[in-house]
């Protein structure tokens, strides 16, 4: 049985999301569980949490790397928790419906990135994927406006 659709492409922080998550190099969009999924090479870096399993809130959560979960969450537990289903894997949820600092998402969504994508993605250097990320969100950023066509479910919608 195919799960609902749970976002809502009008709500702001899923549009900020995706706008971050896209500007990486080659990452993917891909509807899952009913939830947005972000993929580097097919892999999965981040998944929405839109009262998911009646969670309570809206939340990303974002592949991590080792003690990062545990750092988040101990620093600040109303921002960041432990997700379900993921969480015994490091991953750490980032709430979107409390303010959120948009920097420090980025750089936590771009360590998932480079957990998760393969090799020549990443190609070893994190400050080229730094200037490719920037240099991809800048272009999206002073683009014209495209009108955005629902895609059919499971339709990937690519960057660039």
């Amino acid at each position: 049985m195919a799960h609902p659709r749970m976002y809502d492409d009008s709500n702001r922080a899923i549009k900020r999301l995706r706008e971050i998550c896209l500007a990486l190099p080659e990452a993917t969009e891909k509807e899952a569980w009913g939830e947005c999924t972000f993929r580097a090479g097919g892999k999965m870096f981040a998944m929405t949490d839109n009262n998911h399993h009646d969670s309570g809130h809206v939340a990303v959560w974002v592949n991590a790397p080792p003690m990062v979960q545990e750092t988040l969450v101990r620093s600040d537990p109303v921002r960041f928790f432990k997700p379900p289903y993921l969480g015994h894997k490091g991953w750490v949820g980032v709430r979107l419906d409390v303010k959120v600092d948009w920097d420090e998402l980025a750089a936590i969504l771009k360590d998932g990135y480079l957990m998760s994508a393969p090799d020549r993605l990443v190609g070893g250097s994190v400050g080229r994927l730094d200037a490719l990320a920037v240099s991809n969100l800048d272009r999206k950023r002073s683009a014209k406006p495209k009108s955005r066509k629902k895609l059919p479910r499971g339709v990937r919608r690519k960057s660039g």
